[in-house]
């Protein structure tokens, strides 16, 4: 039976990591901000939120990001300058950015994992659930995952974690979940979490990916998790215990992605982001293909 849950309005976007896989080029510059064809990349995390209809955004940032908070800041002086140019088209690109939504910024202070990350949000965030969404995951606009999720979290309450069907070479990247099957064939019900297993050890195939609805009793969980795999705080074992226990703050379902998704994470998938999206691009694709095609063809040749 359908049951009725606190309304969704807050995400919270975790934004404090070094980027090392980036170097030299995230030495100065905070790797959510390395561009996706024109945008940076979390400016695409942000108008997921939005269209899912959170639109008071916490980021959780470190030393060195000050950028990202003037990304979604006004440039008055910018903006000043492309009025007297009567360039409409990229004063429209620069206004959007800070229009999108209603920004707050924490900082994490010590990097201690993705929980400890998301702990720094409970004073913001209070007593509701709320959406986490991670920087590295872009899912493709055409593709609703989050506001499935938050159905799925406003019909059943608890927490909801996004899962991707991976190779078993590739679950030791990943949490992966322990599920049972439900009336719905896209949901399934998480009875367990273990955060990047070896091949022989994961309880299933299905990883999880960044995206989460949380309840606020994880926060509680956080609060008391000892540092996990490489010393850092886990939000999947955190989850886990959610999980195992459903009186501390509701089940844990999984909503099965299989979407168009976007790996920013390392630079051979970053790469592959953009060419895709630029593939895609209404303004960009139909000569960006064609030359890929024929630089293709030509290398293939010359092997």
């Amino acid at each position: 039976m359908s049951q009725s849950h606190p309304r969704i309005s807050k995400a919270v976007i975790p934004a404090a990591g070094l980027g090392t896989r980036f170097l030299p080029a995230t030495k100065a510059t905070p790797k959510e901000m390395l561009p996706v064809v024109d945008k940076p990349a979390i400016q695409y995390v942000v108008e997921e939120a939005v269209s899912a209809g959170l639109d008071d955004v916490l980021m959780v940032t470190g030393r060195n990001k000050r950028p990202l908070e003037d990304h979604f800041d006004r440039n008055y002086e910018l903006e000043s300058a492309l009025q007297k140019k009567g360039d409409a088209d990229r004063l429209a690109k620069v206004q959007e950015s800070s229009d999108l939504a209603t920004m707050h910024y924490v900082r994490q202070g010590d990097p201690k994992g993705l929980g400890h990350a998301v702990l720094c949000a409970a004073p913001h965030v209070g007593d509701e659930p709320f959406a986490v969404l991670l920087g590295d995951d872009l899912i493709d606009p055409r593709d609703l995952l989050l506001q499935r999720m938050i159905e799925v979290q406003q019909q059943y309450g608890g927490s909801v974690v996004a899962l991707l069907e991976v190779a078993p070479e590739q679950i030791h990247l990943y949490g992966s979940a322990a599920v049972e099957t439900t009336a719905d064939t896209d949901v399934v019900k998480v009875s367990g979490l273990v955060e990047k297993p070896a091949a022989e050890d994961a309880p299933s195939r299905y990883a999880v990916i960044g995206r989460y609805v949380l309840d606020p009793a994880v926060f509680g969980i956080l609060r008391r998790t000892e540092p996990g795999r490489g010393g850092e705080i886990q939000l999947t074992d955190a989850l886990q215990q959610l999980a195992a226990d459903e009186k501390i703050g509701g089940p844990v379902h999984g909503v099965v992605f299989e979407g168009r998704r976007y790996d920013t994470g390392d630079r051979g998938d970053y790469l592959r982001a953009i060419v895709r999206l630029a593939c895609e691009r209404e303004d960009l694709g139909p000569d960006f293909r064609t030359w890929l095609q024929r630089y293709v063809t030509e290398e293939m040749q010359q092997r």
